[in-house]
Formats: structure tokens, sequence, C-alpha cells
């Protein structure tokens, strides 16, 4: 099993410090660089996942690759300079370089399946986000088609679901309706492509930022952190489903009774492994690589 990186100290202006990207001024761009850090309930666990940063920073740079059709994102390839020459060791595969976005303060959530806070709050409403469904879906069902669900982007805690006349409110009309057709159009084309490798996107969330004028796609995309992944097989509605992501360790949190609180409590060996082979294998599936170990 890979050395984790928990934290890095690079001779670098820091920009921010993330729950699990460490952000570096960097000639007037950013230089984001994935750790192994992982939360769960909002809360940063102190147990790293071996492999997790690089699978997040590859996985991102794969889908901003293939996603530059529908909406610009903030990559730029920029050289690094030779100062960090010592650090290439643990920069390697972890790191991306990206301009300065204005970001916008919504998570643009959509939900392909109807799981976690959205059966939650289906089954209290009848519906998510303010959109009505169905009745008698079950936990797992595949929605008649995607919804967006925005909610609202929070430095610390929780997010907060809103309905899209409240992001309205926050970023204006014509802003929103552009975010919500990116969103879709982005979900549309990456679930299709994953399901034929085998990965059910059960839902996703997305960042974008206001750069030149113009809204692109910034952060993240795609990856384990930030989605849902589901083994196509073994799909089953009405029950829990097995995942390729960080399920897997919030399953364990919630059977040992943890509050949610910090501190967090360190993950075991079988957990840690399991959570890192989880990650690679969507990492595998998705890219058809196996360049990271």
């Amino acid at each position: 099993m890979e050395y984790a990186i928990f934290s890095t100290e690079l001779p670098l202006p820091l920009f921010k410090r993330g729950k699990v990207r460490d952000i570096y001024e960097l000639d007037g761009h950013l230089l984001f660089i994935a750790t192994d850090r992982i939360s769960a309930f909002d809360v940063v666990l102190p147990t790293p996942i071996p492999y997790k940063g690089k699978v997040l920073n590859a996985l991102s740079l794969f889908w901003f690759q293939f996603l530059k059709d529908i909406i610009p994102n903030h990559i730029r390839s920029i050289p690094l300079p030779s100062q960090l020459d010592p650090y290439k060791p643990i920069l390697e595969k972890r790191y991306m370089v990206g301009v300065k976005a204005e970001p916008i303060p919504i998570e643009c959530v959509v939900r392909g399946y109807l799981f976690g806070s959205a059966w939650k709050e289906y089954r209290e409403k009848g519906g998510v986000g303010g959109i009505k469904l169905s009745p008698n879906l079950k936990l797992a069902e595949k929605l008649p088609s995607p919804i967006f669900t925005p909610s609202t982007k929070a430095e610390t805690g929780h997010d907060i679901n809103i309905t899209i006349e409240e992001m309205e409110k926050i970023v204006g009309k014509e802003a929103a309706e552009f975010l919500i057709s990116k969103s879709l159009a982005i979900y549309e084309k990456a679930s299709a492509y994953a399901e034929e490798r085998g990965i059910i996107i059960a839902d996703t969330k997305f960042e974008f930022g206001w750069h030149e004028g113009e809204i692109i796609l910034i952060d993240e995309v795609l990856t384990p952190d930030s989605s849902r992944f589901w083994d196509a097989e073994l799909y089953e509605r009405g029950k829990n489903q097995p995942s390729f992501d960080k399920q897997f360790v919030r399953d364990y949190l919630e059977s040992i009774n943890w509050d949610k609180k910090p501190p967090a409590p360190p993950l075991p060996k079988e957990v840690v492994e399991g959570t890192s082979q989880r990650y690679l294998t969507a990492y595998r599936r998705l890219t058809g690589k196996d360049d990271l170990l």
C-alpha cells in the first residue's frame, strides 16, 4: 500500500487549505494539490486514504478534457517552477494548475437516482428540491429523467438545499438557467459514457465560477468524492448499492454511531484499504488506465 499524503508544505503562498485540496498561488494561477485526506459528514477524518488524491486529480483531468465541448474549464497547462523540483515525488499525479475564477456560491447537484438526502426528502415531502416526484418510488430508483437540485455552498458545516427559485435570487435568472442546462448536459454525457463501462453515476455535484466574463467549470468533476458511483452489474432498486465512492466510509461511521462532530474517529485498516481499492476501481473502469500505482 502506497504511503499516503495528508498535507503539503510547499515554498509558495498558500491560497487555501480545503477539506481535500491544498491550494497555492502560482504566477497568477492556482496550484491544486489533491491530498489523501477524506471527509465524511463535512468533517475531515484523521486517517488518509492511499491513492485517493491521485484518483481525484487524474479522474478530474480526464473528465475536464472529455467535457470541454460542453463548457470550458479552469485547467491550464503551466509548467511548474524549478523551485518545486524537490517536491516532484509528492506532486506527481496529484496536481493541476487552474485560473483564478470567482466561485459561484451554489452546489449544482444533478440526481439520476433517488438516494441519500434526496430519498429522505422524498419520503417526507413527496419530492426533492421543490420538484414533485411520482408516488411509490423505491430507494435507489432511477428517475424518469435527471433532476437539478441546488444547494448553497458552505465553507464550513453542511450545505443547505434550496429551490431553483431561491437559486435565481442568489445568482440571477440568466445565470441559473445556464448552470442548470450545463449541469444536466454534463451529467447526461458522462453518465452515458460511464454506464458503457459498468458504472452508474447515481448523482453528482458540480462547481462553476466566473472568469473573464464567462461561466466555467471549476474545482473537481465526477470523482468518487463528488459523485455516487454504483456497480451497474449489481444494481438493484429498493436497496443500498455496491459503490465505488466514499459511501463505504460513511457506512462504517454510521455503524459505530459516531455523532458526526469533530474530532472524527480514525478508520481501521480494512476500511482504508477497501476505500482505496474502490477509488482505484472507479478510475480504471472510467479511464481504461491503470497508471496510478
